[in-house]
Protein backbone atom coordinates (compact mmCIF):
# COMPACT_ATOMS: atom_id res chain seq x y z
CA UNK A 1 0.00 0.00 0.00
CA UNK A 2 1.37 3.20 -0.78
CA UNK A 3 1.92 5.77 2.48
CA UNK A 4 -1.40 8.30 2.61
CA UNK A 5 -0.29 11.49 2.91
CA UNK A 6 -3.64 13.50 3.33
CA UNK A 7 -7.10 11.97 4.25
CA UNK A 8 -8.18 13.25 1.10
CA UNK A 9 -6.40 10.37 -1.04
CA UNK A 10 -8.39 7.55 1.06
CA UNK A 11 -10.80 6.34 -1.24
CA UNK A 12 -12.73 5.87 1.02
CA UNK A 13 -13.69 9.58 1.95
CA UNK A 14 -14.11 10.54 -1.87
CA UNK A 15 -16.71 8.32 -2.02
CA UNK A 16 -18.47 9.56 1.40
CA UNK A 17 -17.84 13.23 -0.03
CA UNK A 18 -18.95 12.47 -3.05
CA UNK A 19 -22.29 11.11 -1.69
CA UNK A 20 -22.92 13.58 0.46
CA UNK A 21 -23.12 15.88 -2.51
CA UNK A 22 -24.91 13.91 -3.74
CA UNK A 23 -27.41 14.12 -1.22
CA UNK A 24 -27.47 17.47 -0.77
CA UNK A 25 -28.10 18.33 -4.60
CA UNK A 26 -31.05 16.34 -4.53
CA UNK A 27 -32.63 17.75 -0.95
CA UNK A 28 -32.49 20.42 -3.11
CA UNK A 29 -35.98 19.88 -4.91
CA UNK A 30 -37.53 19.00 -1.32
CA UNK A 31 -40.71 20.82 -1.11
CA UNK A 32 -41.25 22.17 1.66
CA UNK A 33 -38.21 23.71 2.24
CA UNK A 34 -38.43 22.65 6.12
CA UNK A 35 -38.38 19.14 5.32
CA UNK A 36 -34.93 19.13 3.80
CA UNK A 37 -33.24 18.91 7.20
CA UNK A 38 -35.54 16.55 8.91
CA UNK A 39 -35.78 14.19 5.58
CA UNK A 40 -32.13 14.56 4.91
CA UNK A 41 -29.77 14.81 7.69
CA UNK A 42 -26.51 16.43 5.99
CA UNK A 43 -24.50 16.19 8.92
CA UNK A 44 -25.07 12.44 9.42
CA UNK A 45 -23.65 12.00 5.50
CA UNK A 46 -21.04 14.63 6.64
CA UNK A 47 -20.22 12.97 9.80
CA UNK A 48 -19.22 9.98 7.73
CA UNK A 49 -16.89 12.13 6.17
CA UNK A 50 -14.68 13.77 9.25
CA UNK A 51 -14.96 10.61 11.12
CA UNK A 52 -13.18 8.60 9.02
CA UNK A 53 -9.95 11.17 9.26
CA UNK A 54 -10.01 11.83 12.83
CA UNK A 55 -7.69 10.32 14.97
CA UNK A 56 -5.21 8.74 11.89
CA UNK A 57 -2.46 9.29 14.82
CA UNK A 58 1.18 8.00 15.68
CA UNK A 59 1.09 6.59 19.00
CA UNK A 60 -0.53 3.27 19.66
CA UNK A 61 -2.73 4.71 22.55
CA UNK A 62 -4.47 6.39 19.19
CA UNK A 63 -4.99 3.04 17.11
CA UNK A 64 -8.31 2.24 20.00
CA UNK A 65 -9.48 5.81 19.08
CA UNK A 66 -8.92 5.24 15.32
CA UNK A 67 -10.98 2.26 15.26
CA UNK A 68 -13.67 3.75 17.31
CA UNK A 69 -14.19 6.68 14.65
CA UNK A 70 -14.28 3.97 11.96
CA UNK A 71 -16.80 2.40 13.87
CA UNK A 72 -18.57 5.95 14.44
CA UNK A 73 -18.45 6.22 10.43
CA UNK A 74 -20.58 2.57 10.34
CA UNK A 75 -22.95 4.04 12.15
CA UNK A 76 -23.45 7.60 10.28
CA UNK A 77 -23.28 5.57 7.16
CA UNK A 78 -26.25 3.54 8.28
CA UNK A 79 -27.77 5.87 9.49
CA UNK A 80 -27.69 7.71 6.16
CA UNK A 81 -29.26 4.65 4.68
CA UNK A 82 -31.91 4.85 6.69
CA UNK A 83 -32.91 8.44 6.48
CA UNK A 84 -32.69 7.79 2.18
CA UNK A 85 -35.39 4.50 2.15
CA UNK A 86 -37.51 7.20 4.28
CA UNK A 87 -37.23 9.91 1.36
CA UNK A 88 -37.92 7.31 -1.08
CA UNK A 89 -41.03 6.20 0.58
CA UNK A 90 -42.26 9.95 1.17
CA UNK A 91 -40.80 10.21 -2.60
CA UNK A 92 -38.81 12.74 -2.23
CA UNK A 93 -36.15 11.00 -4.69
CA UNK A 94 -36.89 8.20 -6.92
CA UNK A 95 -36.58 4.39 -6.31
CA UNK A 96 -33.62 4.54 -8.30
CA UNK A 97 -31.62 7.71 -6.70
CA UNK A 98 -32.33 5.48 -3.20
CA UNK A 99 -30.94 2.53 -4.53
CA UNK A 100 -28.00 3.86 -6.04
CA UNK A 101 -27.16 5.59 -3.31
CA UNK A 102 -27.96 2.92 -0.90
CA UNK A 103 -25.24 0.74 -3.20
CA UNK A 104 -22.45 3.35 -2.91
CA UNK A 105 -23.17 3.18 1.03
CA UNK A 106 -22.83 -0.20 0.86
CA UNK A 107 -19.34 -0.20 -0.80
CA UNK A 108 -18.13 2.75 1.86
CA UNK A 109 -19.93 0.36 4.51
CA UNK A 110 -17.30 -2.41 2.91
CA UNK A 111 -14.22 -0.04 3.10
CA UNK A 112 -14.21 0.99 6.57
CA UNK A 113 -14.85 -2.96 7.21
CA UNK A 114 -11.83 -3.18 5.66
CA UNK A 115 -9.75 -0.34 7.27
CA UNK A 116 -11.38 -1.84 10.92
CA UNK A 117 -10.18 -5.40 10.81
CA UNK A 118 -6.33 -3.95 8.97
CA UNK A 119 -6.45 -0.29 11.09
CA UNK A 120 -2.73 -0.84 11.76
CA UNK A 121 -1.74 -0.62 8.42
CA UNK A 122 -3.92 2.79 8.19
CA UNK A 123 -2.48 4.60 11.40
CA UNK A 124 0.40 7.46 10.63
CA UNK A 125 3.79 5.79 11.33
Amino acid sequence: MANIRSYKELRVYQAAMDAAMRIFELSKRFLPKKSTHSLIRYDAALDLCVQTLEKRGESAGIRPIFVSKLSDSEGEAEETRVWLEFASRCNYITEQEARELDETYDRILSQLVKMISGHEQWVIR
